[in-house]
């Protein structure tokens, strides 16, 4: 049977533009929104989306950084590769940190940038940036400069490839009189590429010999350890069942968190400075880890190098090894990779170990309930988060911030199974959770968002984005979108930063923040919310958020300061910092952190 060959632009409209071709190659490549603001550079592209009628939404952010934020986010939560386009000059420019979030987070975006016409380029001429110097970091595994008409196709075909299987922003920049060249004719003959829009994803299995040699080092363990990250997204079941044959522990990384329920009696919570006691207590002990999927940087929070023995699973050879001495590297999707090597582990399940991990775990659960509990003013965040947990719909959708938010994220927010929770993790990148949580909206209108903000990405760019769930949320099949600030009025996370690592005094100056009506200006908007002050007013204000008819802002006005304090297992060398810093700060603010500081301490030593 012959294949059928798919007609090209040119054949179906003789009147096409290359606009009119890149924008039909991303109808191949199963595109269905572009996110982006408009400008004259790409004026020939933007056409072309109208000639789609609406085959291709193009959506409109309120600066062009949340729009590649949002290009993350459709990744993030739908699959493939999110596209997302911007003018030159300064439009270019905003790009770039959403980008790097991509980037840093391993995933597959497209960014199609204009530029100005060939024939100036070289004059300083308006808006006129140099492109590919400019994205040559960020774009490095595949960026492009569209000369001639007949590129197109080819440089498309292999932006997307490329972002797919790196799993990273490819750039592709057409200046706009080739936009508006006609559309190319493609002979074949010398000089033309002819491509098509095919990917298909490999499927890397370790060898035989490498799974025995990793089971020997798993075997010979006698307290044993998972470290769990977004690697293992499609691996739930094997991860669970590996760590029950072992009596190991499972611990995430933060972008591991949503891939493991953490009900289980072994599962140790998130790693790191904003991790579990738990996860520290059992890396703290182990003489084995086993890291599947994860390439997480907080190497201090590791076990010591010598401690343990190493196993690492990764579909990207470039990770193994990359953050601890490992002494067995298996290249492989971790599914398959785990099911191979579950085969041949022996069982530990009845060993000591196993039962010192349910210690942890428990003594975890209790620090948790004890720290939600304590009184703050006039709420503590951390029981604001908490009370969330028994409110989560089973198909919601998750977006959170950077700062001390994704810290009450990590500890005490209980995700039922199947429900993604993204934040910007390597870049750690303040603002993205809207962005987020609109691209999370558009993929799957049908179900519930949750956006989870401290004040500081709020006001960075949540108040701008506010604007676009104003305008787009009648469209949507459930209108339930929840943004909880939790409103401290302070960079909370610099600020005990600054106490911990610089034994400095807050700054007040740099670091408190204005006091926002946000649920009043939702309002302004024609949207739903109402600001908490009372803590026993928050199981029924996350009820009324959910089941509101139109989008609902919740402003928690929260206790700034609330001590973001790492698991001393591993970092009690800390506290010293942080006293010093407390000591030298007067007022009541710095008192009161200076006493909830030390009912922390108190409460995690069991006190």
């Amino acid at each position: 049977m012959t294949e059928k060959q798919p007609a090209t632009t040119t054949e179906q409209h003789p009147d096409a533009t290359v606009a009119d071709v890149i924008v039909e190659r991303l109808g191949d490549w199963s595109v269905d929104r572009v996110f982006g603001y408009s400008g004259d550079g790409v004026n020939g592209i933007l056409e072309a989306l109208k000639r789609t009628d609406g085959a291709i939404e193009f959506v409109q952010a309120r600066h062009e950084e949340n729009a590649a934020f949002m290009a993350v986010g459709q990744a993030k939560y739908a699959g493939g590769a999110g596209v997302v386009t911007s003018t030159q000059g300064p439009g270019a420019v905003h790009l770039l940190n959403g980008l790097y979030d991509a980037k840093l987070d391993r995933v597959p975006v497209v960014a199609i940038i204009g530029q100005q016409n060939r024939s100036v380029l070289g004059s300083g001429y308006m808006q006129e940036i140099d492109l590919r110097t400019l994205f040559a970091d960020v774009g490095a595994q595949f960026i492009t400069e569209v000369t001639t008409p007949g590129q197109v196709p080819m440089a498309i075909d292999r932006a997307f490839r490329t972002a797919l299987d790196s799993r990273s922003p490819a750039v592709v920049i057409v200046p706009h009189d080739v936009q508006s060249a006609p559309a190319p004719e493609l002979p074949h003959k010398h000089g033309i590429v002819t491509t098509s829009e095919e990917f298909a994803t490999p499927l890397v299995h370790p060898s035989d010999t490498q799974l025995q040699s990793a089971a020997e080092v798993l075997n010979a363990g006698e307290r044993i350890a998972l470290l769990v990250g977004k690697g293992a997204s499609m691996a739930r079941d094997q991860v669970e069942a590996i760590a029950d044959r072992l009596g190991a522990a499972i611990v995430t990384s933060l972008l591991g968190k949503p891939y493991v329920d953490e009900a289980r009696p072994n599962a140790a919570g998130v790693m790191g400075h904003l991790g579990t006691t738990a996860s520290a207590g059992v890396l703290t002990e182990c003489d084995t880890l086993l890291i599947v999927g994860s390439n997480d940087p907080w190497t201090e929070f590791y076990p010591k190098p010598g401690q343990a023995r190493a196993v690492q699973i990764d579909i990207s050879a470039a990770h193994i090894a990359n953050r601890y001495p490992v002494e067995v590297g298996l290249i492989g999707e971790a599914s398959g990779t785990l099911t191979a090597l579950l085969d041949l582990v022996d069982d530990k399940s009845d060993a000591e170990w196993a039962a010192r991990v349910r210690e942890h775990v428990s003594d975890w659960h209790r620090v948790s309930d004890e720290r939600a509990a304590v009184p703050m003013e006039p709420i503590n965040p951390e029981a604001a988060v908490r009370a969330l947990s028994p409110h989560v719909p089973e198909d919601a959708q998750i977006a959170v911030d950077v700062g001390s938010v994704v810290y009450w994220y990590a500890r005490q927010l209980h995700l039922p199974t199947d429900v993604p929770a993204h934040v910007s993790g390597t870049l750690a990148s303040m603002g993205c959770s809207i962005p987020y949580g609109i691209a999370a909206k558009l993929a799957y209108s049908e179900r519930p968002v949750i956006v989870l903000s401290g004040d500081g990405g709020m006001q960075m760019t949540g108040l701008a984005e506010l604007v676009t769930v104003a305008a787009r949320w009648e469209s949507w099949a459930d209108p339930r979108f929840v943004i909880a600030i939790l409103n401290n009025r302070d960079l909370a996370e610099v600020s005990w930063e600054q106490r911990e690592n610089e034994g400095m005094a807050r700054f007040r100056q740099t670091q408190a923040l204005p006091d926002v009506r946000y649920s009043e200006y939702a309002n302004l908007l024609g949207l739903d919310g109402e600001r908490v002050t009372d803590p026993d007013e928050l199981d029924a204000a996350w009820q009324r958020g959910l089941s509101a008819d139109r989008p609902f802002v919740l402003d928690i006005v929260t206790d700034p300061a609330t001590p973001l304090v790492p698991p001393l297992a591993q970092a009690s060398a800390k506290l010293d910092s942080m006293r010093t810093a407390l000591e030298s700060e007067s007022g009541e603010l710095g008192e009161r952190a200076r006493q909830l500081l030390e009912e922390y301490v108190r409460i995690e030593q069991g006190e």
